[in-house]
């Protein structure tokens, strides 16, 4: 007997032995083979629902997850935005008060170029 023989010779009882154990008996019932089938596909259905729901429960999470970080993007955004915009507001008024000064610096000096010529002229 060559081994592809014996494998063959093998696997046909292998086959006979399921088969076997698939027939219902004489009463009726579902043979050993065809319940533990029934159990797989329970248990297949079960694992089935379970992952189901384990997935529909990640996706809710990541779901509020991406809303909580959305949400604290905007306040620290609308934050960022109103300490520019006080920022603004406060570099503003120093340059207009720096303009202030300068302008009035400005003319004084002016005015004391006139006094200087003015006086120049009262010499001559």
């Amino acid at each position: 007997m060559t081994v592809h023989t014996m494998t063959r010779a093998a696997a046909a009882l292998m086959l006979l032995a399921l088969l076997g154990g698939c027939n219902k008996n004489d009463q009726g019932e579902a043979g050993p083979a065809e319940r533990a089938g029934r159990k797989l596909d329970q248990a297949t259905d079960k694992a089935g629902r379970q992952l189901t729901e384990a997935a529909q429960q990640a996706n809710q999470q990541i779901t509020d997850a991406a809303k909580e970080t959305s949400q604290k993007i905007d306040a620290a955004t609308e934050n960022a935005n109103d300490k520019l915009s006080a920022a603004a507001a406060t570099a503003s008024a120093r340059i207009n008060q720096a303009t202030d000064t300068a302008g009035k610096k400005l003319e004084q000096a002016g005015e004391k170029l006139q006094e200087k010529a003015a006086e120049r002229e009262a010499k001559k």
